[in-house]
C-alpha cells in the first residue's frame, strides 16, 4: 500500500479526495450497529439513573449544575479549542480568547495545545493512514472488530502514542502565544476548578457535604463523561454513519440527531467540506441546530467577533453532492 502523500499542517484538511478509497476499510452493517449501541447505550442508562436517583441523590439544582457546566464548557470546546483555536474561523479579543481556553480545559478533554495539534492532524490525514482517530483503518471483519475500530476511534487514541501530533510542528502559532502556553501547562488546575467549583456551589444551596457530593457528582463527573462522549462520538460515529451533502477527502458525514447536544459540530461533513467556517450548519434547517454557530454570530453582533469566515453560496455548490 502507498502512503499517503502528506500535506502541510497549515492546510488542515484535503480539497480533493483522490486516493482516498485505498485507504478506508469497508462499513459494515455490524460496525454501524456496534458504534450506534456504543454511542447510545451509556446516555440511555444515565437518564435511567437519573430518573430512579430523583429525590435522593439527585435534585432539581443538580440539573442546573449539570446543565450549565455542560453548557458552559462545551462551548469552550466547539468555539473555544476548535472553531477559534484549531481553524481560525475568526478573530477575537485577547481576553475572550482565554476565557475560552480555560473553558475548553475544564471540559477535561485535554490540554489545548495537545487538543488542537491533535485535530489539525486529524484534519491533515482525515480517515487515513496518520490520522489519530479513524474508525476506518483497523483490520478486521464482524462485530468484535467493529467494537474494536469503535473503542480506538471513541476513547482508545486517547491511550496511545501512535499517530498523536507533535505539538512544535502543529500549533507553533498558538506555542508563540505566552498566555496559552500557561493555560495549557495549569491543565490540572482547570480540572479541579471543573470539579471544585460545582462542589462548593452544591454545598451552600444544601448547606452539608451531601450537596457537596452531589454537586461535583453531577456538575463535574457527570458533566464531564456527558460532553467527553458526545464529543467523542464525533470522531466515531459521525465518521461511517449519516448523510453527505459535499465532496470530502474522507467518511465524513452529518448527524442530525447530535447537532445540539454537540453544539452544532455533528454537521461534520459540512465541516470538513470547509473546515474554516465558522458555521457548520450550512443549510437553513442546519444553522438552526448549530449552537456553536449562534454563539459566534452573537459574538460578532456585541463586537467582540470579526473576521468571520462564511463560505459563499457558489463555493458550497461546487463542492455539493446534491443532483
Amino acid at each position: 500500500m502507498a502512503v499517503p502523500r502528506r500535506r502541510g499542517a497549515e492546510s488542515f484538511v484535503a480539497e480533493s479526495p483522490s486516493q482516498l478509497t485505498s485507504y478506508l476499510s469497508p462499513v459494515s452493517r455490524t460496525h454501524k450497529i456496534a458504534n450506534f449501541v456504543g454511542i447510545v447505550g451509556p446516555l440511555v442508562g444515565l437518564v435511567v439513573a437519573m430518573a430512579l436517583l430523583w429525590g435522593s441523590y439527585f435534585h432539581p439544582h443538580d440539573v442546573v449544575l449539570l446543565v450549565v457546566g455542560y453548557l458552559l464548557t462545551g462551548v469552550g470546546i466547539t468555539v473555544g479549542y476548535h472553531r477559534l483555536f484549531t481553524h481560525r474561523a475568526f478573530a477575537t479579543k485577547k481576553w475572550v480568547r482565554y476565557t475560552f481556553a480555560i473553558l475548553g480545559s475544564m471540559a477535561v478533554e485535554g490540554p489545548i495545545l495537545a487538543w488542537v495539534a491533535d485535530h489539525r492532524k486529524h484534519h491533515q490525514f482525515s480517515d487515513q493512514h496518520g490520522d489519530p482517530h479513524s474508525p476506518h483503518l483497523m483490520e478486521g471483519e464482524g462485530f468484535f472488530a467493529a467494537l474494536k475500530n469503535l473503542f480506538h476511534a471513541h476513547v482508545g487514541w486517547l491511550f496511545v502514542a501512535e499517530g498523536r501530533a507533535e505539538i512544535q510542528k502543529y500549533v507553533p502559532d498558538l506555542l508563540a502565544e505566552r498566555g496559552l502556553r500557561i493555560i495549557h501547562k495549569l491543565f490540572g488546575v482547570w480540572l479541579a476548578i471543573s470539579l471544585i467549583v460545582p462542589g462548593l456551589i452544591g454545598y451552600f444551596l444544601v448547606g452539608n457535604w451531601r450537596g457537596a457530593l452531589t454537586g461535583v457528582l453531577w456538575g463535574g463527573a457527570i458533566r464531564i463523561f456527558l460532553l467527553h462522549h458526545v464529543t467523542f462520538s464525533i470522531n466515531s460515529i459521525c465518521h461511517f454513519w449519516g448523510r453527505r451533502n459535499f465532496k470530502s477527502a474522507d467518511e465524513s458525514r452529518n448527524v442530525w440527531l447530535l447537532s445540539l447536544i454537540s453544539f452544532g459540530e455533528s454537521w461534520h461533513n459540512n465541516h470538513h467540506a470547509f473546515p474554516t467556517s465558522a458555521f457548520h450548519g450550512m443549510k437553513r434547517l442546519e444553522a438552526a441546530m448549530d449552537p456553536g454557530g449562534w454563539v459566534i454570530t452573537g459574538l460578532e453582533k456585541l463586537g467582540l467577533a470579526w473576521k468571520v469566515v462564511r463560505i459563499p453560496r457558489e463555493r458550497q455548490a461546487s463542492k455539493s453532492l446534491a443532483a
